[in-house]
């Protein structure tokens, strides 16, 4: 078993933003896993738990969520991609293995396209490459106005809970997160959110290993798209279909941290190692 040293909490100053972010250490080689919207780097508890030993996992606050510093201008996923590479370059880590769920698969997708010699694998936890039906953006959009304007009420928590989480303990958790939450960074946010570019068609660029993990009752984004993804990847296999919702990494760790461990195994050494 590897010696670890308690994770440091710092900042990195990268494209004007402050980054809060966690270094997990470890001897082993670099993940570094970025959170779905309206999450921080805590969401990956259960993974820095199970991979620690092995890897060196880092994980980190994105642009309006957490602890990171961030500038209140209008932003893209491009932009959040920029951030991670970022983060590698201030922890001196020239290639990393990069994992996302939803907002972070999306980031971490166009990581993969910007610079490819600096992704050695994705892992890619209930995201997609495309954007959403026109009725689920308006929907999604009336939700952002509420909290935007009026602040994140119980009726609305609890709807958005229930999409991202659909677990009691969990849900109640985080929704008293979101109550702490300041509501500014939401419009951006919430902007870059809805307004993403459709990647689909550049899945084919990118051909490093790839793991593909979705939940069977994600309803944000149905598992056609997850199947989508995977088959438009290269390097991805079937995808891996486990219990849960949205947060199915949160909600049902075991089979999530299992699938992981078996694909950072089995990656060849020259894709795996610490860069």
């Amino acid at each position: 078993m590897l010696a670890r040293y308690a994770p440091a909490m710092p900042y990195a100053d990268v494209n004007g933003q402050r980054l809060h972010y966690v270094d997990h250490g470890g001897d082993g080689p670099p993940v570094v896993l970025s959170h779905g919207f309206l999450m921080d780097h805590e969401l990956f508890d259960p993974q820095v738990a199970a991979l620690g030993d092995r890897y060196r996992v880092v994980t980190w606050d994105e642009r309006g969520f957490g602890a990171t510093e961030y500038d209140g201008e209008p932003f893209s996923y491009w932009d959040s991609a920029g951030d991670v590479l970022g983060l590698l370059d201030h922890l001196g880590i020239e290639r990393a293995v990069l994992g996302g769920m939803s907002q972070g698969g999306f980031l971490s997708l166009r990581a993969a396209l910007l610079a490819p010699a600096r992704v050695r694998a994705l892992i890619l936890l209930d995201t997609q490459a495309g954007v959403d039906p026109p009725e689920t953006i308006a929907a999604y959009q009336q939700m952002l106005d509420t909290w935007t304007t009026v602040g994140p009420i119980d009726e609305l928590t609890g709807i958005v809970a229930n999409i991202i989480i659909a677990d009691p303990d969990e849900n109640e958790r985080w929704i008293a997160r979101w109550k702490e939450m300041p509501s500014e960074p939401m419009a951006n946010a919430g902007r870059c959110l809805l307004d993403r570019d459709d990647i689909t068609d550049r899945l084919g660029e990118i051909t490093c290993p790839a793991l593909v993990v979705h939940g069977t009752e994600d309803t944000a984004i149905p598992m056609e798209r997850a199947e989508a993804l995977a088959a438009g990847l290269p390097g991805a296999g079937d995808v891996v279909k486990v219990p849960g919702a949205h947060a199915a990494n949160l909600t049902h760790p075991e089979p999530v941290n299992a699938a992981i461990i078996e694909f950072l195994d089995g990656l060849p050494a020259e894709v795996a190692g610490t860069g």
